[in-house]
């Protein structure tokens, strides 16, 4: 970190706490091009690593680490799954949490429907006891109600449909291979019946298409109708290297001159914040409040886990003590 990680520690030489749960390396970093080309010499402490961008990139011995876990998309699977690699000693003291899918990759591809990895993914966690937190731009996901319903009758299950725009005609050129809002919402709807908690995830909010009042209002009255529990927003959007040359790419072929407005006011910057976005924030925060919707992260996973018995268990770390 001081030297922006441009380099890797001496293997040999690496200062940790005798008494720490784990200590956790990212094998091979692709954002700073830097790799562990030795393992780490730790004793008497499991040594954690995310191998995303490495696994079946060359042997492994699989001994000398704690955990192992990785994507599976970059090169073992479809995306949308991980795999976890766990020492048998650290295996049986496996304690019940909640298993989030759906951050990189939406677990409810094209692709799932004929294989069915996710709905497997789930019953398996019904089947451990195991809760879930699903985000997803597909209405697929009501398919898996029952699997759902059954996880939420012992410990959370919580589904956040992706929706950025209220306007059919708008999201056909946004997202030309996702759902519609409708058929989204009524997924909602399903999964609510089922006592499922879901809810809207409000991003990417994008300046000069969805930021404005109108689009907002609609997509929070419809949560609410759907018998959505939640909206979490952040106003704005996210746009990495390359990543932004496909977005403006299709700005250029869906809404052209609006590109130059972007190039404008973000440059090159990653987090791109709508115009007024504080403001933005506010109203929206305000909307949620008087239709009885939560909008705090904070909350909505505090309300989403009341009533279920996690044993009293501090967290996952404890999986290595």
């Amino acid at each position: 970190k001081d030297k922006n990680f441009t380099y890797i520690p001496d293997v040999n030489a690496i200062d940790y706490d005798k008494d720490a749960s784990y200590i956790h390396i990212c094998q091979n970093n692709t954002i700073f091009g830097t790799q562990y080309v030795e393992v780490p010499q730790v004793e008497g402490v499991p040594l954690v690593a995310d191998m995303s961008s490495m696994i079946l990139s060359k042997p492994v011995d699989v001994s000398r680490y704690g955990c192992i876990y990785f994507g599976v998309q970059k090169n073992v699977a479809p995306a949308g799954m991980a795999i976890a690699i766990v020492r048998d000693d650290l295996r049986r003291k496996v304690q019940r949490g909640v298993v989030a899918t759906g951050a990189m990759s939406d677990p409810y591809n094209p692709l799932e429907r004929k294989l069915g990895l996710t709905r497997h993914a789930l019953e398996l966690l019904s089947a451990y006891g195991f809760g879930v937190a699903v985000d997803t731009k597909s209405n697929l996901v009501s398919r898996d109600a029952d699997v759902l319903a059954e996880i939420a009758a012992q410990m959370p299950a919580l589904v956040k449909f992706s929706i950025t725009t209220a306007d059919p005609d708008l999201a056909a050129r946004l997202e030309p291979g996702a759902p519609s809002p409708e058929r989204r919402f009524a997924a909602m709807e399903q999964l609510a019946k089922a006592g499922v908690f879901t809810g809207l995830l409000l991003m990417p909010v994008l300046p000069g298409l969805t930021d404005n009042r109108e689009n907002l209002s609609r997509l929070l009255r419809q949560t609410a109708e759907a018998g959505g529990r939640f909206c979490y927003c952040w106003p704005g959007l996210t746009m990495r290297e390359g990543q932004r040359e496909y977005f403006y790419q299709a700005l250029d072929r869906e809404f052209p001159g609006l590109r130059e407005k972007y190039e404008k006011r973000y440059g090159t910057r990653y987090r791109c914040t709508v115009p007024g976005a504080a403001k933005l924030y506010a109203w929206m925060q305000e909307e949620c409040s008087r239709l009885g919707l939560l909008s705090e992260m904070e909350a909505i996973i505090a309300v989403s886990r009341q009533g279920y018995d996690f044993g009293g268990l501090p967290g996952q770390a404890s999986l290595f003590s």
